[in-house]
């Protein structure tokens, strides 16, 4: 049989499939699913290819969702916003723009836009802001293709078992076909953003985090600066002054892009020089203030190639995690020239949720793809359980079954319902036999 050669954005997951499909409507999946299975085949979908994990990857058909793609149909609601049905392999970048259009907007998003929609859902995509979950809970309805081929709808009124699990679901329930989401009237955002020092951003961290819609904030290793996101969120009809094409060109193409691809080429050869060069980094981006749709607000481009790991802790554990990871570079001598990302997330009601049941603070921790990871990253992955830390489901780490399931209080009944919808694991692999046993 002839194989096909996959592999994600970041490099870390490749796959070689028996079989590619990439079905036109949801009777062409069902047919796939069961075709496969009468082989018996292992079914995967693959969106984007943003996961770190190889939560996508199969040596049996590998599913593209690209050609089940766009707005299905909007249902207003009260008192304001709409029920937005679509289909799954709709990318969030052609999504948001089709939601302006119709006067509507995502609740939160993420800081890339290039998943699928459904791959970002599965997988834990959450954004930023205290007040505000994740994407996964904007979801009110599911359609899902089960492992016999049956195409099944669920929400909290119909199958509402299945549609807690496969709110945030891993892909090992099924295929999610098409999805309703809860979207709200479009909205324009004021961002400033502004060089800071970490010891004075983390002595008023509640009243950054609190004090504003959405925050987060970068910590460049081995140094006290930081760089502060503030987020306003501001009525659709505001007037838009967007970070002018130059400005836009030199801070997100040259510094973000271009140059920090160069330096941390510098870096991976020359190592000793990182503190020197992420102080230099840190000046380097300097505040500004701009106005546009929100979209456009939350994502940024990512072009340089990286690998990723980050840690959903209990937001009050937040100073003392980054002072034990800050205390841990220093007398390692790893030297890191990625900065930290941190953020923020409201507690929510999802089985797997990273968030579920507790107010959450996220930290992610970047290492160049030409440097090796593992030291620090299992570093940080020690420091972050011993808070009762959480993986992101599509970000790279170490966890098993056996380790998760006390920190998730429906981790039994997750399982429980996969049994239920697929006894056979047509959509198993290697890594949800990792992470659900």
């Amino acid at each position: 049989m002839e194989s096909h050669f996959w592999q994600n954005w970041a490099g870390s997951a490749t796959a070689r499939p028996t079989r590619l499909a990439a079905p036109a409507t949801v009777a062409e999946l069902s047919d796939e699913i069961t075709r496969a299975a009468a082989e018996g085949l292992h079914v995967k979908c693959v969106g984007a290819g943003h996961s770190f994990t190889p939560v996508a990857v199969t040596d049996g058909v590998q599913i593209s969702l690209d050609n089940l793609t766009g707005i299905e149909s909007v249902v207003p609601v009260e008192p304001s916003g709409a029920l937005v049905t679509v289909l799954a392999g709709t990318r969030l970048n052609e999504l948001n723009p089709a939601l302006w259009d119709r006067g509507l907007a995502m609740t939160n998003l993420g800081d890339i836009d290039v998943q699928s929609i459904a791959g970002a859902i599965s997988t834990g995509t959450h954004g930023t802001g205290a007040r505000f979950g994740g994407l996964a809970t904007q979801v009110r309805g599911l359609q899902i293709v089960l492992a016999d081929g049956a195409v099944v709808t669920c929400s909290d009124e119909e199958n509402a078992e299945l549609y807690n699990a496969a709110r945030l679901g891993l892909g090992a329930l099924g295929v999610i076909a098409s999805m309703t989401l809860l979207c709200e009237p479009a909205y324009a955002m004021r961002a400033v953003e502004a060089p800071a020092r970490l010891s004075e951003t983390m002595a008023r961290i509640d009243e950054h985090a609190h004090g504003v819609d959405h925050f987060e904030f970068y910590w460049f290793p081995h140094t006290d600066r930081v760089l502060t996101k503030h987020n306003t969120r501001l009525p659709g009809d505001t007037p838009l002054t967007p970070v002018g094409k130059v400005r836009g060109f030199i801070d997100d193409e040259l510094l973000s892009n271009t140059l920090f691809e160069g330096v941390n080429r510098v870096a991976t050869r020359f190592p000793a020089a990182i503190p020197r060069i992420n102080n230099v980094s840190s000046r380097a981006l300097s505040a500004r203030e701009f106005t546009d749709r929100s979209y456009s607000v939350f994502a940024s481009p990512r072009r340089v190639k990286f690998r990723e790991m980050e840690y959903a802790i209990p937001a009050e554990a937040l100073p003392d995690t980054l002072r034990e990871i800050d205390g841990w570079l220093e007398k390692s001598g790893i030297q890191v020239a990625f900065p930290v990302e941190v953020r923020f997330a409201a507690a929510d009601d999802i089985w797997l949720s990273t968030a579920n049941g507790r107010d959450t603070a996220y930290i992610a921790v970047h290492q160049y793809h030409r440097r090796d990871h593992s030291e620090y990253f299992d570093a940080v992955e020690s420091i972050a359980r011993a808070v009762d830390g959480r993986p992101h489901w599509g970000k790279l780490h170490s966890r098993t079954a056996a380790d998760l399931r006390p920190t998730y209080a429906h981790f039994d009944e997750f399982r429980s319902v996969r049994d239920k919808y697929d006894p056979a694991r047509v959509f198993d692999n290697a890594y949800l036999r990792q992470v659900l046993g």
